[in-house]
């Protein structure tokens, strides 16, 4: 508990520009904390289902009851779910419709990176501020009194170094953060496009056999007329 009383007190002595470098800091955290159970929930991609897509000829039935298993809120299932909804109609709206779906799912990644990529430009400026405030304040106590009071012309630095440093740790911990949410989300949907594509092609695989039945049957129908 001293600890923390010593490190508040160490802190809160880099001037008035603390106070919103701690508010931003707690926004990047509180939008990292979302962010992180967020992909959590909605880029888990079982082994099973991805085996599955990638297997020559499976059955539409156990694909379907894998993306029920995921649950509406899993971005995967959300994906593949649009693609065999509308495996009956032409390639070409099936494409159109993940692509739509692909655009909302980005945007549900996505939500709120825009503030740790705020944070991390916002939060080195302020602590530069702090760092020019600090200065002057030592440079005003320079001129007006000389070099009689050099506790003060510490103190003055102190405030500087300490919104300094301050702003360029939460910087720094903000830009890892939106790093890495959003190579994830990259990543993921790099994934969702590769398998869509291969969901899509057994859709083609799967109309074209449809159609060569049909003309077989029409074959079949019209030798059944010649010969009678």
């Amino acid at each position: 508990m001293n600890e923390l009383k010593l490190a508040w007190e160490a802190i809160s002595y880099g001037g008035a520009m603390v106070y919103p470098l701690l508010a931003l800091g707690a926004l990047a955290l509180a939008i990292m904390i979302d962010r992180a159970v967020a992909y959590w929930r909605c880029l888990r991609l079982p082994g099973e289902m991805a085996a599955l897509i990638e297997t020559y000829g499976f059955a539409w039935n156990d694909l379907n009851r894998q993306i029920e298993r995921l649950g509406p809120h899993n971005a995967y299932a959300r994906f593949f779910g649009v693609i065999s909804s509308n495996r009956s109609r032409p390639a070409w709206w099936i494409e159109s419709r993940a692509g739509d779906e692909a655009g909302r799912i980005e945007a549900t990644l996505g939500r709120g990176l825009w503030i740790l990529e705020t944070v991390v430009t916002a939060a080195p400026l302020l602590g530069l501020l702090g760092t020019i405030t600090g200065m002057m304040e030592a440079f005003k106590i320079i001129g007006g009194s000389g070099l009689v009071a050099p506790a003060k012309v510490t103190s003055g630095v102190a405030q500087a170094l300490i919104a300094t440093a301050l702003g360029l740790l939460i910087a720094l911990i903000a830009l890892f953060g939106f790093n890495y949410f959003s190579r994830a989300q990259s990543q993921a949907l790099d994934q969702m496009e590769r398998l869509g594509s291969k969901l899509i092609d057994h859709i083609r695989l799967d109309n074209e056999a449809g159609d060569a039945r049909a003309c077989g049957r029409l074959e079949d129908s019209d030798e059944g007329r010649a010969a009678v």
